[in-house]
This record gives C-alpha cells, sequence and structure tokens, in this order.
C-alpha cells in the first residue's frame, strides 16, 4: 500500500509581515476608541457631576432666600473683580431640624454666604461658603443691634456648599411700576424682592489644573484655561447656572 505525503506549507515572511501589519493596525483603532470612550465618559461625568452641585446648592439657596426677613443690616457686597465673587448675609427662618438643640430659641437665624480658598490635598479650591447662625445667637445680637457681626465669616462654624466655584453673583432686585425686574437700591425700609443668582463652576477636569489662589483669579498660565469672563459661556471646561430666586413674601402685582 502506497501513502501519499502532502507537504505542509507554512507562512512566508512576507506574510507574517503582513499579518502583524494588520494586527497593530486593529490594536490602535481599538485603543483609540477606548480613549475616546474614556474621554467621553469623563466629559459626561464631568458635567453630570457639576450639574448635580449646582442644582443643589441652587436648592438651598431658594430655601434660605424664600424665607428670608429683611433687615437694615443686611450684608450685600457687590464683587468688582475679573471673575466676581459676591458676598451676602441676611436673617432668615430656620426650621427646627437646622438648629442644634443647644443653640434653638426660636426660627429667627442669620445667614451667609461668601467665596473662600480652601486647601485640599495640597491645592487650592475655590469653594462657596455657607454660614449659619442660630436663633440664640440672632436673638442676642438684634436686641443688642450687633447682627453685622453674625454675617461675618467663620472659619469654624460655616462649611463648603459647593466645589470648584470661579465666580458667584447674587444681585438684589425689585420689581418697577411695569412688573420689571430692576436693580434694588439699598436702604432701610424696603428689602430686595429677589436675587438673581449667576454660578459659574468648573468642571472636574480643569479643578486639578488649578492649583493656586492666583489659578483661580484667571492669572498665569493654568488661570488662562479659565478664558475671558465674556466668553464663558463657550468654555467647555465651565459650567454655567442661572436663576432668579424670590427673597422672603412678596405679593405679585
Amino acid at each position: 500500500m502506497k501513502f501519499a505525503l502532502q507537504r505542509s506549507r507554512g507562512f512566508s515572511l512576507v506574510e507574517l509581515l503582513f499579518s502583524m501589519i494588520i494586527g497593530s493596525m486593529i490594536l490602535i483603532l481599538a485603543a483609540t476608541m477606548l480613549s475616546s470612550s474614556g474621554d467621553g465618559y469623563e466629559r459626561i461625568g464631568g458635567t453630570v457631576s457639576v450639574e448635580r452641585e449646582a442644582r443643589m446648592l441652587i436648592t438651598q439657596l431658594a430655601a434660605d432666600f424664600a424665607t428670608g426677613t429683611f433687615y437694615k443690616d443686611e450684608l450685600i457686597t457687590k464683587s468688582t473683580a475679573t471673575w466676581p465673587v459676591d458676598s451676602l448675609g441676611f436673617l432668615s427662618l430656620q426650621p427646627a431640624q437646622a438648629q442644634s438643640d443647644a443653640g434653638r430659641i426660636g426660627d429667627l437665624c442669620a445667614v451667609n454666604y461668601y467665596i473662600k480658598d480652601l486647601t485640599i490635598s495640597g491645592k487650592t479650591v475655590r469653594c462657596l461658603m455657607r454660614g449659619l447662625r442660630e436663633s440664640n445667637d440672632t436673638f442676642k445680637a438684634v436686641k443688642d443691634d450687633k447682627v453685622p457681626s453674625l454675617l461675618t465669616a467663620n472659619v469654624t462654624l460655616d462649611e463648603p456648599v459647593a466645589f470648584g466655584v470661579v465666580s458667584f453673583e447674587a444681585r438684589p432686585k425689585a420689581l418697577d411700576a411695569g412688573g420689571v425686574w430692576i436693580d434694588w437700591v439699598k436702604n432701610n425700609t424696603i428689602g430686595p424682592e429677589a436675587f438673581e443668582v449667576k454660578l459659574i463652576l468648573v468642571r472636574r477636569s480643569l479643578v486639578g489644573k488649578l492649583t493656586q489662589p492666583a489659578d483661580w483669579d484667571g492669572a498665569g498660565s493654568s488661570g488662562q484655561l479659565l478664558g475671558q469672563v465674556a466668553k464663558a459661556d463657550t468654555n467647555k471646561n465651565l459650567e454655567i447656572y442661572k436663576a432668579t430666586l424670590r427673597f422672603g413674601y412678596h405679593v405679585t402685582p
């Protein structure tokens, strides 16, 4: 019996090189797609995180403003910095659960908001701070005519309510006879009817690059990533939120 021997044929050098080139191209393409997907996820995740924080802050502001009570010594400071960072302080009715048992004798409290640079993991992060002075201290201050002392920063009591805030504007407004919002003129008898709030937050991808206070002011090489204030709405690294929040109880004309 005769057996037919068939000679097996291997890959030539040219075929092997061609296969390696094709494989490398596939790997590069896959890596590029994964990288793009990762960047997209980062952008989406950063936007969702910033939006969630902004919504929580606006909800807190709305609650404090809604129960605001006008007092002649309200603190409303309009910032003139390149990136505006206003500050304000006012009296507000706060629920029992917002106060401690020892500090609560009623519902009239003092609330203040301002911008502060905090050092977190060795880097500077600009934050919006909220201070709450409980009713026990507030009643004493009103009685002794020392309310302004409650509306200043207190590193022990105040806490950050938003991180990565490059700008915070809270401009007091009033309604004119025609029902149009106009700038409120400070006086000792009638308070603002609303605050026009504008909040600019830095997305997570940029926060880590702004490591010094000057960076948050828009100075230096890192600060230049913030761009111009007038073009903030087109800067992919920033998120802008605006709202007009009523202050206290006012009958709508």
